[in-house]
């Protein structure tokens, strides 16, 4: 590794990942009944709001009943999506032997398949996180996140393609899967796409039949409200995740790397990647549960398997192992996040041609 290990020597890198690994064996070995009754309060809650914002828009006709039904139904999407959804199918319960809360039998409220998605973002984003070409989080096939990425007239329309992912997130996240960028690049075909394809149409079809016909025949005359509120409930949950989801990996500061440089990695230069190439976002107890604690992105980077309640709980000592080997650690609230990933998206939609003395700050990626 080239870039990276500017940072740190060899000796510092190894100490820093004992360290680590030292702080997430400690939190394994302390896991038990509290996690547990954590996560099953959540899914109750969950539940709660799901049956208490379907009930409400039996009586849409009533503004605000309607308005609390799909303020309700929201909360209970994204709470399905991000804090329990996202964290079982990372493994983060498999310890408790509980056939609900398993990694591989989970499947949440959306149209993407658990099953594609764990491979493509338990596997392909969490091993290659930032790492350009391999990581394909990194602008999702869609956008250009990273001055690495070589410009293209078509570049030109990354604001819109970021709108449309953020109202669309649930259905752009499904779509990932296909790869369709390396379908055009020739890296993969058509056909290696059909058991993705198959998942994707049966369980975009159960959600399509869920959300858009079956509840909303079931309201009679009230169908089209009904319609409408689902409709709000899912584009409520698509905008949060995309606007978490970005704000933990696109902020200027958040660093990006070649394949080159991140060749034969240990796991000290796995976790100094995960750390330089992520960043938190600040907020309360009730902000972080709604993130799914992905407000933590740099300790659930590290630690993407360990119960995301406990981030919060960590982050403090993460932050000052960071300081005690003079790393940046990446955090501010949200709309500063926001606007950082705003401005990014804007800017690399042009042309800007840069030298290596003038690349921006999110991505150092400097010769040994």
């Amino acid at each position: 590794m080239t870039g990276l290990q500017d940072r740190l020597t060899p000796e510092q890198v190894e100490e820093f990942g004992r360290e680590l690994d030292a702080l997430r064996q400690r939190i394994v070995d302390d896991l038990g009944q509290e996690d547990v009754d954590y996560i099953h309060d959540i899914i109750k809650t969950q539940r709660g709001l799901e049956v208490a914002g379907r009930a409400l828009l039996f009586a849409g006709f009533f503004p605000p009943a309607w308005l609390a039904g799909v303020g309700a139904l929201s909360l209970a999407k994204i709470l399905d999506n991000m804090e329990i959804g996202h964290n079982v199918m990372h493994g983060q319960y498999d310890w408790t032997r509980d056939p609900a809360l398993s990694s591989q039998r989970f499947e949440w409220d959306t149209v993407a398949p658990a099953e594609n998605w764990r491979h493509s973002h338990n596997y392909i984003h969490h091993t290659y996180t930032n790492i350009v070409d391999k990581d394909r989080d990194v602008g999702y096939g869609i956008l250009r996140m990273d001055t690495a990425q070589k410009w293209h007239p078509y570049y030109l329309g990354n604001p819109v393609y970021a709108t449309l992912l953020a109202i669309f997130f649930q259905w752009g996240v499904m779509l990932h899967d296909l790869e369709v960028e390396n379908v055009v690049k020739g890296s993969r075909s058509w056909a290696d796409n059909v058991p993705v394809l198959r998942r994707i149409v049966r369980k975009a079809s159960r959600q399509i039949g869920k959300d858009y016909v079956l509840f909303p025949l079931l309201t009679g005359p009230l169908a089209p409200l009904t319609f409408l509120g689902n409709a709000t409930a899912n584009l409520t949950r698509n905008l949060w995740a995309f606007a978490i989801i970005f704000c933990g990996h696109f902020p200027a500061d958040v660093e990006s790397f070649t394949e080159e440089e991140t060749e034969s990695e240990s796991r000290g230069q796995w976790y100094l990647r995960q750390i330089l190439g992520s960043a938190n976002i600040t907020g309360g107890p009730l902000f972080h549960i709604l993130s799914g604690n992905l407000s933590h992105q740099i300790e659930h980077h590290l630690f993407p398997d360990i119960p995301a309640r406990r981030y919060p709980q960590i982050a403090g000592e993460v932050r000052e192992i960071c300081e005690k080997y003079g790393l940046p650690y990446h955090t501010g609230p949200l709309r500063k996040q926001l606007w950082s990933v705003a401005k990014k998206i804007v800017k690399l939609a042009l042309p800007a041609p840069q030298s290596p003395a003038t690349v921006e700050p999110d991505r150092q990626l400097r010769a040994a």
